[in-house]
């Protein structure tokens, strides 16, 4: 008698089973944020405008964001593995960020960035070319 209840109990369990709603993917939270990439310097979103800050007392040109979470943009100079003389700008948040330089030669060279002290960053290019920096 038992064995009858176990049929239908075991084919009940299937169906429920095999008729689940397939969910979409979730959103998983993070402590890891979005990378700064070099075209960020270049616009300011409508969020960022409605906490667009500037102070002439600190080296930055500008920051947004909410305490914590400062994104700082800096006009800095430097120069190249070669001596060559860089300059632009770059956008930090943390430690690291990214911008475009210039040079005599290149008009744009987009960079990513990493502050190794205060006032100073090293940077990188796409093609691997180093670069020290400081803030203007």
């Amino acid at each position: 008698m038992l064995f009858n209840y176990k049929i239908p109990l075991v084919l009940l369990s299937l169906g429920l089973i095999s008729c689940k709603k397939q969910l979409p993917p979730q959103k998983i939270n993070t402590f890891y944020k979005e990378v700064i990439t070099p075209a960020d310097r270049q616009t300011i979103t409508v969020e960022e405008a409605k906490t667009y800050h500037t102070n002439t007392t600190h080296q930055y040109e500008y920051r947004t964001g909410k305490p914590g979470h400062y994104e700082y943009n800096y006009d800095v100079k430097g120069i190249n593995t070669e001596g060559d003389s860089v300059f632009g700008n770059i956008n930090i948040e943390g430690k690291y960020g990214a911008g475009i330089l210039t040079n005599d030669s290149i008009p744009v060279i987009e960079i990513k960035a990493e502050w190794v002290h205060y006032g100073k960053l090293k940077a990188v290019d796409q093609h691997g070319n180093y670069y020290q920096l400081v803030v203007r």
